[in-house]
C-alpha cells in the first residue's frame, strides 16, 4: 500500500517549512519513513535559473507532484512544502497522487511581513520584486482544505496534532 502525500500550501512566511520539519520529526518518532519535499530546495538544486513566471511555476509544481507520487507509492510519507498558489495545480496533485491531504497553512499578511524569513516582503514593499505570492501576486486560497492551520494563533505542536488527527481519521496512522 502506498502512503500519503501531505501537501502544505500557503504564502511565503505562513509557516510551511516550520510545520513540515515538526511533522517529519513526529512521524519519524512513530516509526514512519518520511521525506520532505521543500519547493525552494528542489528549485535551487535542480533548476536555480527557472524563474517565477506562471509557466515556470507550473513546471516546478509538476516536478514536485511527480517526485511526491514516486516516493509515496514506495511506502514513504511525503510532506510537500510548496506555495503552490494555483487551485488547479493542487487539484491536479490530488488527482494524480490519490492519497493526498491538503493542509492550508495560514497567517495574516501583517504576521507574514513581520516574519519575512527570506526578506521577500521587504523587497516587494520597496518595489524591488513584483508579483510576490500573497502580497501583490495571486494566491488562490484552498476552498475546502483537509486541514486548516493558522500559524499566528496555533503552536507548532497544535498544528502537528491537527494534521496527525486528519491522518488518523483517514486510516493512514
Amino acid at each position: 500500500m502506498g502512503m500519503v502525500v501531505i501537501w502544505l500550501t500557503g504564502p511565503s512566511g505562513a509557516g510551511k517549512t516550520t510545520l513540515a520539519r515538526a511533522l517529519q520529526k513526529r512521524l519519524e518518532e512513530l516509526g514512519k519513513k518520511v521525506e520532505v519535499l521543500d519547493g525552494d530546495e528542489i528549485r535551487s538544486t535542480l533548476y536555480p535559473d527557472l524563474g517565477f513566471s506562471p509557466e515556470a511555476r507550473k513546471l516546478h509544481n509538476r516536478v514536485v507532484i511527480h517526485m511526491a507520487k514516486l516516493l509515496s507509492r514506495n511506502g514513504v510519507f511525503v510532506i510537500v512544502s510548496l506555495i503552490s498558489p494555483f487551485r488547479a495545480v493542487r487539484d491536479r496533485a490530488r488527482r494524480e497522487i490519490g492519497d493526498f491531504i491538503e493542509v492550508y497553512v495560514y497567517a495574516p499578511l501583517e504576521v507574514r511581513i513581520q516574519r519575512d524569513p527570506k526578506g521577500l516582503y521587504a523587497k516587494a514593499m520597496r518595489g524591488e520584486i513584483k508579483g510576490l505570492t500573497g502580497y501583490d501576486g495571486v494566491y488562490e486560497e484552498p476552498e475546502n482544505p483537509d486541514v486548516f492551520v493558522d500559524s499566528s494563533k496555533m503552536s507548532v505542536e497544535e498544528e502537528v496534532d491537527a494534521v496527525l488527527s486528519a491522518l488518523e481519521e483517514r486510516g493512514y496512522l
